[in-house]
């Protein structure tokens, strides 16, 4: 049995222990601090030249490195320009427990976009948005970059899907749907036709939504693309993802760069009336001549909207970023893309391919085009 000094000598110095939970204390309110100083995507809209100050606290606040060597296997640490709020709101609420009652998947949530909150709920402009998923959430494609599963043989598409998500998307009052899926290379029209039933569904019972379809490349099948383009679509949208140099690495080995040129390309040749877009990810180790080569090759490909976003690691599985690009060479790449002619660039670092800001742009567009047609 241990005497009563016994089991005192094995206690701590507890005015030495309490200091230093003082002092830990303050370390975690000062980071929390420096965390939130840091801009939210709300100051990028509100405010198009954020960043060009980075000699202030709110851009020295991050004090980590952002770029990784080629050799470096540790993982960069978040900049506090890429802290988010957690999704809120009444709208938000709603639209999550209907996609759940209804079945329905969302790009939004499948890929962890940290833009979720401000689409679903409206945001500034109140021009609520969401992005549907459909013929489920299983790709039969691997891309490096990618979070959703995959499979082989992913369930068939379920046939009264087309019907269902417009009468949900009727409802629900949104102004601007975009309807993208996995890829369905098991599929022989790739789903070209559950899409294009999809779209007209959503028009025959309100044809005033605005409807983008975000596409695979179909494996370059130009058919499956012309009857997405004269479905009634209003922008038809293909991700090139990243430089023709990291395609091999980045994405599926069955997509290609040329393919998915030649898809946008003719997309536009189809249907010259329908407004196309495309992405790029940023921070995987790209050359800046090579973004702008990609710039290039997207604009004479005739797309007319290009968005530019920071590649994020979706798990320890996946890609590492290479870089963190800051705001403010995101707003160089805007300037770039202005330059070379495109309807609408987007750049930024929480920006992605469906951007509600982009979308409410490209809205307004398509309104005013049909108001001059009137």
């Amino acid at each position: 049995m241990f005497r009563k000094n016994q089991i005192l000598t094995k206690i701590p110095n507890w005015s030495q222990h309490i200091k230093l939970q003082h002092e830990s204390s303050a370390r975690l309110e000062n980071l929390k601090e420096k965390i939130a100083s840091g801009p939210s995507l709300q100051d990028f809209i509100n405010n198009p030249n954020p960043v060009l100050e980075e000699d202030t606290d709110k851009w020295n606040s991050y004090d980590g490195q952002l770029r990784r060597g080629k050799k470096d296997t540790t993982r960069l640490r978040l900049p506090p320009w890429l802290k988010t709020k957690i999704p809120v709101g009444e709208n938000y609420t709603r639209l999550k427990e209907q996609l759940r009652n209804l079945n329905l998947s969302t790009v939004c949530e499948e890929a962890r976009c940290p833009n979720i909150g401000e689409c679903w709920g409206g945001g500034e402009h109140r021009t609520a948005t969401a992005t549907i998923m459909l013929m489920g959430d299983t790709c039969t494609r691997g891309c490096m970059f990618c979070s959703v599963k995959t499979s082989r043989a992913p369930p068939p598409p379920d046939p009264h899907e087309p019907e269902n998500t417009a009468k949900a998307i009727a409802s629900w009052g949104l102004d601007y749907i975009v309807l993208t899926s996995v890829d369905r290379d098991d599929l022989k029209d790739g789903g070209s036709n559950h899409f294009a039933d999809t779209v007209k569904e959503i028009k025959r019972l309100n044809a005033n939504i605005l409807v983008e379809c975000l596409v695979p490349d179909f494996r370059g099948d130009l058919e499956a693309v012309k009857t997405i383009s004269h479905c009634g679509l209003d922008v038809y949208a293909h991700n090139i993802e990243t430089v023709e140099a990291l395609t091999p690495y980045v994405r599926d080995r069955r997509a290609k760069y040329r393919q998915s040129l030649a898809t946008l390309e003719a997309a536009k040749s189809f249907n010259e009336n329908v407004i196309t877009k495309s992405s790029i990810m940023l921070g995987l180790g790209e050359r800046d001549e090579e973004v702008e080569q990609t710039l290039t090759d997207l604009r004479t490909a005739g797309v007319d909207c290009v968005t530019l976003g920071q590649y994020m690691q979706p798990t320890k599985r996946h890609l590492k970023v290479m870089e963190y690009v800051t705001p403010a060479k995101f707003k160089e790449w805007e300037n770039i893309g202005n330059s070379k002619g495109f309807l609408y660039v987007a750049s930024g670092p929480l920006v992605r391919s469906s951007y509600k800001a982009g979308e409410f742009f490209i809205a307004s567009i398509l309104k005013n085009r049909k108001m001059s047609h009137v």
